[in-house]
């Protein structure tokens, strides 16, 4: 394969992140919305506090449940399999949200979150399977993998976000499962392009111990389902606030019990070991990433919705198009940054991956200083200028796209060849570390309405600022400890 060339089967990927991406983020951005809309207006009339706690656990399980789904992958399904049956589970589920009651509403977000945890992890497994061990391609690849993404987001963002808030809420959810029913169809039309990549399980097993995982695992997905639809259907009531605080010290504790176990257990050599520590660092970094970065479907939703002139030539536009500002600026720069690493490659100036992430957290602490100026105009004015919510998506675009594909190459390429799914489950486990603890934090900042937004946003720039800093302190001595042989 050529350094310009890219496999055929980019294309089937690309096509079905896009629509998976489309019905993800399209009722992403009206979901905190949806939850907080008065009952007269076709919402839940839930209060902020705990539809930020409900936004986090979803957001949080989601990435929760991909660990799982590599699992499955890996030892029973197949990645392309996982695919499948997760984009038909991500269907069903935004269809029940299109009924909005709140009964299908929280069944449907459970079908997604199991959904996409079998689907998001083990694509992602697949475009690195394409790349086998060019690095510098392999990156390349995952920037431009990356752009389906947003643009599968600009989609959402404006058609359901369009029909939710100026049509009514089922009609954005409903267009949310049509989606993902085009990246359904699409996927199984153009599958044959994959070759054998992803078709069977990557870890061998013999038959008695598939049989007997299967049982086991088969026993405790009732066990859970039962528990859940007793949950919804009974007539229980759940503090969603505490629940996500349990939720992070689970998710805390299963990252660190994990990594435990690949070095007891694992049976790794000292190389392995040494970029299993790699990952671990980086994991830590995105994870402060995303809790911030995730302020984007809550805090800074609300913040568009309550607080931010959204007049235009007379007409105001929905609070959720202002997410389109991230995704968009993703498609115009990522063709720049794919080919900025291939130039820096090939002249030996590529930063190190610590480097890179160090990067990515102090430009989204500079995103948080202009949402916290921003805030500060609106507690004075009423209102403040959409241009504060452009500056700020601006540089946490310019972060992620710094951290989020190379750190999914970064997985592909470090991770050993017989653990990768599951490790990229553990790596979206450092999204769903970030999202549960976003979700914390967008209540913090909407428990007293505007007046507690400027103080936030400037503690969350300060944290970031340092933890940038320390990753690009560690960096050297990091690095050259990790290709010593």
């Amino acid at each position: 394969m050529s350094k310009s060339n890219h496999p055929p089967g980019l294309i089937t990927l690309f096509l079905t992140e896009m629509w998976e991406r489309m019905s993800f983020y399209g009722m992403r951005g009206i979901l905190v919305l949806f939850m907080t809309a008065s009952l007269i207006n076709g919402g839940l009339n839930i209060d902020p506090v705990s539809a930020s706690a409900i936004y986090g656990i979803y957001s949080s399980s989601v990435y929760l449940v991909a660990l799982v789904g590599g699992w499955l992958a890996d030892r029973h399904l197949g990645q392309q399999n996982a695919i499948l049956y997760g984009g038909f589970i991500i269907m069903i589920g935004h269809f029940l949200l299109a009924f909005t009651n709140i009964e299908t509403f929280y069944l449907g977000l459970v079908m997604i979150v199991i959904g996409t945890g079998l689907l998001k992890p083990n694509i992602s497994a697949i475009v690195g399977g394409l790349y086998e061990n060019n690095l510098e391609q392999k990156e390349s690849g995952f920037t431009i993998f990356y752009m389906s993404i947003n643009i599968g987001s600009i989609l959402g963002f404006f058609i359901c976000g369009y029909l939710g808030e100026n049509i009514g809420w089922h009609y954005g959810f409903g267009a949310a499962g049509i989606g993902m029913a085009f990246g359904l169809i699409q996927f199984i039309l153009t599958r044959n392009k994959l070759g054998d990549i992803g078709i069977y399980p990557s870890i061998k097993i013999s038959v008695e111990s598939r049989k007997k995982e299967l049982s086991l695992f088969g026993f405790a997905g009732f066990i859970f389902l039962v528990t859940i639809l007793t949950l919804i259907f009974g007539n229980f009531s759940i503090n969603p606030i505490p629940l996500a605080n349990a939720m992070t010290i689970v998710i805390l504790s299963v990252a660190i019990v994990y990594f435990l176990y690949l070095y007891v257990l694992g049976n790794l050599n000292a190389e392995e070991r040494k970029k299993i520590a790699l990952i671990i660092v980086l994991f830590f970094g995105a994870a402060l990433f995303w809790s911030g970065f995730d302020q984007a479907g809550s805090s800074f939703n609300i913040f568009a919705k309550e607080y931010t002139d959204r007049i235009v030539f007379g007409w105001e536009y929905p609070a959720s198009w202002l997410q389109v500002l991230n995704p968009v600026l993703v498609v115009i720069l990522s063709p720049f940054m794919a080919y900025l690493w291939i130039f820096l490659g090939r002249k030996m100036l590529d930063p190190s991956l610590p480097i890179k992430f160090g990067i990515g957290l102090v430009l989204m602490a500079i995103g948080f200083i202009f949402i916290g100026i921003g805030a500060n105009i609106a507690l004075q004015d009423g209102l403040a200028g959409a241009r504060w919510l452009l500056l700020t998506y601006l540089f946490h675009t310019l972060g992620e796209l710094t951290l989020s594909p190379i750190g999914l190459a970064a997985i592909s390429n470090l991770s050993p060849k017989r653990f990768v799914g599951q490790m990229m489950g553990v790596w979206f486990l450092a999204s769903s570390l970030g999202a549960i603890i976003a979700g914390l934090l967008s209540g913090q900042a909407t428990y007293d309405g505007l007046s507690s937004m400027p103080s936030l946003f400037n503690k969350i720039a300060i944290i970031s600022f340092i933890g940038g800093l320390v990753l690009l302190l560690i960096s050297k001595p990091l690095n050259n400890w990790v290709l010593r042989k």
